[in-house]
């Protein structure tokens, strides 16, 4: 693969030649003619070649695309805005620092007790490996959800259950269920970036509640719903994104009594649920699933590679949303993905490795707060769980301003006005603080705040 890859890249092959015969290339490499016939598949997989019936292979026309943006612009000049986050940390590679990203460490992951299932579902019916998933998604998983809903005192049937390809997906179908263009949704100030990212696809007006540690400034809230009469109002109720605030129960009633005046739905998104170390307010609990829709995930608290989430709602609304998932995905998730995450739920060892997890985090939040102390960098408040931390930076700095200063040392920080609706957090910075631990990420980070303050 690599000689040839290396003569099409030289243009000793040029798109339309013809590769040399099978017996021909495994007698010049020295090698035998099925490791040929391999190596030609598994070109022709990605389009670098392609197969003739009766002719032999020959280079594609797309076998020299032009170069990549990524080749020739620097990731420092795109514009900070809720994409920006997200895309330097995903396409970053493991040399660079993510302090600003969404998730844990793989070594703090169940990594053993999901290799445990993947290894039984290995042993599973070619069904389970060939098929598209259920429509509403796997049983058993639905069943455990709906244990835990349960709990919470979530009295949900299975008709107000689905799961999902993604979390994300999940936000999506609810979005095209319920809005149309022009429409008005509300969300908090700060909030999860990739909230209004998904909600400018939507081609949606956005505005923003401002945030405090009880919740949405309850005043603001039932001001905006009298004024922009948004359809659909998004949150995190448990360990807030990117604050890490907790709902109180009397801002979650007043909350609920007002969406219910002005005929608002609420998208409750649960994904930090598992790290609390005591179940906080709920709107979905304390709504009945009428006109709150919970969504989650797992990509948190067992793999962002094993991807799936669930929506919960009322029933009607539920058999809409399968249509749109049937629409746009054709059936539910992967049933490889739903099956590995109900095999390590429905072990013993999940509630151990959360367990672990939560009180790894409280010495990871610990150790976080003392360092960036030393930085006259300040938590807006003590989380109760969790691993953010959302920061104030000292006076005169712009966290924009600092991360991109840090991008070009390799480091991805989130700054705050990537959160904010308003661009009101210029100060603020979210920290993930299991990613704050590396000691080199203080050194730089002091070196880059000296920077900004020249």
């Amino acid at each position: 693969m690599t000689a040839i890859r290396t003569k099409i890249a030289a243009r000793t092959l040029a798109p339309g030649d013809r590769l040399p015969s099978i017996r021909g290339f495994a007698a010049a490499m020295g090698v035998s003619p099925s490791t040929v016939v391999e190596a030609y598949d598994r070109l022709a997989a990605v389009g670098l070649i392609r197969a003739q019936r009766g002719s032999g292979f020959y280079v594609s026309n797309n076998a020299l695309p032009p170069l990549k943006l990524a080749e020739t612009e620097s990731p420092q000049t795109r514009t900070v805005d809720p994409f920006w986050v997200s895309r330097q940390s995903l396409d970053s590679d493991a040399t660079v620092l993510k302090p600003g990203c969404g998730w844990l460490p793989a070594d703090w992951m169940p990594n053993e007790a999901l290799r445990r299932a993947i290894r039984s579902l290995a042993r599973s019916d070619d069904d389970l490996l060939a098929y598209y998933g259920r429509t509403r998604g796997s049983l058993q998983l639905r069943h455990l959800l709906l244990a835990r809903f349960a709990v919470e005192g979530i009295q949900a049937t299975p008709d107000q259950l689905m799961l999902t390809s993604t979390g994300t997906q999940a936000l999506d179908l609810i979005c095209r269920f319920l809005l149309r263009p022009g429409d008005t949704v509300m969300i908090d100030d700060p909030c999860y970036f990739n909230f209004q990212a998904l909600l400018k696809a939507h081609q949606v007006k956005i505005i923003g509640a401002p945030y405090t540690p009880s919740g949405p400034d309850i005043t603001a809230f039932e001001t905006l719903l009298s004024t922009e009469r948004p359809r659909v109002y998004i949150t995190n109720s448990a360990l807030h994104n990117p604050t890490g605030a907790t709902l109180s129960p009397q801002i979650a009633h007043r909350l609920l009594n007002a969406a219910a005046r002005h005929e608002t739905a609420i998208i409750e998104d649960d994904i930090f649920a598992d790290f609390e170390p005591e179940p906080s307010s709920r709107l979905a609990a304390l709504d009945g699933l009428n006109r709150v829709i919970r969504i989650g995930s797992f990509s948190k608290t067992l793999s962002a590679s094993i991807r799936c989430g669930y929506i919960a709602s009322r029933p009607d609304w539920i058999e809409g949303l399968l249509d749109l998932q049937v629409a746009t995905n054709f059936g539910g998730p992967s049933p490889i993905c739903t099956e590995l995450i109900a095999h390590v739920l429905g072990g013993g060892s999940y509630r151990k490795h959360m367990e672990e997890l939560r009180q790894k985090l409280v010495r990871a939040r610990r150790e976080a707060v003392d360092k960036l102390h030393r930085l006259g960098i300040k938590p807006w408040l003590s989380p109760r769980g969790g691993f953010y931390l959302w920061c104030q930076l000292p006076d005169g700095l712009d966290s924009t301003q600092i991360a991109q200063i840090a991008l070009a040392e390799n480091v991805i920080l989130a700054p705050g006005n990537v959160f904010s609706v308003s661009q009101s957090a210029g100060r603020f910075m979210r920290f993930n603080v299991a990613h704050t631990l590396d000691s080199r990420v203080h050194r730089i980070l002091e070196d880059v705040l000296r920077k900004a303050g020249q």
